[in-house]
C-alpha cells in the first residue's frame, strides 16, 4: 500500500461538519494526494475513512477515489445501520452493473 493511502487511513474516518479549519486543512491535502488508480487493497482500506456526512464535499471525492479501484470494494449490500457512503458505494456499482443488486 502507498504511503499516501497509508498516512490518509491513519487518521481515520473524515470529520463532520463541525470540523475544524485546520483539521480540513490536513486532510484535504492528503487526500489529494492519493493518485489514481486506487489498488483493490488501497480501496478496502479508504472505504474506511467515511465520516458521518459529506465533510463539505470531501467525501464525494474520498468516493470517486475508491471507485478508481479495479473492482467494487462492496460487493454485498450493506446492513440497516451501515454508513451512508457505504449505501452509495454500493448502489452505485450495482446500477453500473459489475455487481448483482441484492
Amino acid at each position: 500500500m502507498r504511503a499516501e493511502v497509508l498516512t490518509f487511513v491513519a487518521d481515520g474516518p473524515l470529520p463532520d461538519w463541525e470540523a475544524e479549519d485546520d483539521e480540513l486543512d490536513r486532510r484535504v491535502p492528503q487526500l489529494e494526494a492519493i493518485s489514481k488508480p486506487v489498488t483493490g487493497e488501497e480501496a478496502a482500506a479508504l472505504v474506511d475513512c467515511f465520516g458521518p456526512d459529506d465533510c463539505y464535499g470531501v467525501a464525494w471525492t474520498l468516493l470517486h477515489l475508491i471507485e478508481t479501484g479495479p473492482a467494487p470494494v462492496l460487493t454485498a449490500k450493506p446492513g440497516p445501520g451501515a454508513n451512508e457512503w457505504h449505501h452509495r458505494l454500493y448502489e452505485r456499482a450495482a446500477t453500473e452493473g459489475p455487481i448483482a443488486a441484492g
